[in-house]
């Protein structure tokens, strides 16, 4: 299982954000692992992504993957868990800016907006102490598997209040609908290491934010027969906003 080109360090590049799978497969319910950590940390020391059978949220942070469990404690995993999705990058950022204290996702992209060319990938990092913070996990599913947007409705949600950690993820252009999430994907780990999740809202308290543009893009197909057969048309661009909120 897997796929040849990961199994080297020299597949990982800069200014690259290498993806497996699509966004639509997994809402559509194709939560088989097939890519290794040891093959994604192979292609980027920083990213997003899920484990297989949907068994929580993945934080790729300085070359180590964390699992952010049902219950929100975070957990370094092993190097042969796999993920059937996740975006990965060599982070080297380009720019490094102080965040206005009161800044919260909602106002988040009008903020960045001034920084960031739209039509290009972005790896995000924001560092710093945070007034508040809301995140949710998912737990591992079983077959049959039900779609994401199914599976989202049971999710538990976490409140962190006067917390320090780090946000992860990547600002992705609008064409990519479908094979991705456009704006905004950050997952937030605290800087013990020990809980955080998928990003629901967040205020700053302190915080600063490193942007690193992307100028290739690198997508990976799963080789499972689900996937071959997988029907990939339905349009779920209103169940992926359900899934994000």
């Amino acid at each position: 299982m897997g796929v040849c080109v990961w199994c080297t360090p020299a597949h990982a590049q800069r200014d690259t954000l290498t993806q497996f799978s699509t966004i639509d497969a997994l809402l559509g319910g194709l939560y088989a692992g097939e890519i290794s950590m040891t093959q994604l940390k192979n292609a980027g020391d920083f990213g997003i992504g899920t484990f297989d059978a949907l068994d929580g949220e993945m934080v790729v942070y300085k070359g180590s993957v964390y699992r952010v469990q049902s219950d929100g404690r975070a957990l370094e995993v092993a190097d042969t868990d796999t993920t059937p999705f996740a975006s990965v990058t060599t982070f080297v950022p380009d720019q490094h800016l102080a965040l206005p204290a009161g800044l919260d996702f909602e106002k988040l992209p009008a903020w960045l907006e001034q920084y960031l060319a739209p039509n290009y990938f972005h790896a995000i990092l924001i560092e710093g102490r945070f007034a508040k913070m809301r995140t949710r996990s998912v737990p591992a599913q079983h077959k049959p598997y039900r779609p994401l947007v199914e599976v989202v409705k049971e999710q538990p949600v976490f409140e962190f209040d006067d917390v320090d950690g780090v946000l992860i993820g990547f600002y992705c252009p609008s064409f990519v609908q479908g094979v991705n999430v456009p704006g905004y994907h950050l997952h937030f780990l605290t800087a013990e290491r020990n809980a955080g999740g998928h990003v629901l809202d967040f205020s700053v308290c302190e915080a600063s934010v490193q942007i690193d543009t992307l100028q290739r893009f690198v997508l990976h197909l799963p080789t499972s027969s689900a996937f071959a057969k997988a029907d990939l048309n339905k349009d779920r661009k209103h169940e992926l906003e359900k899934v994000e909120k």
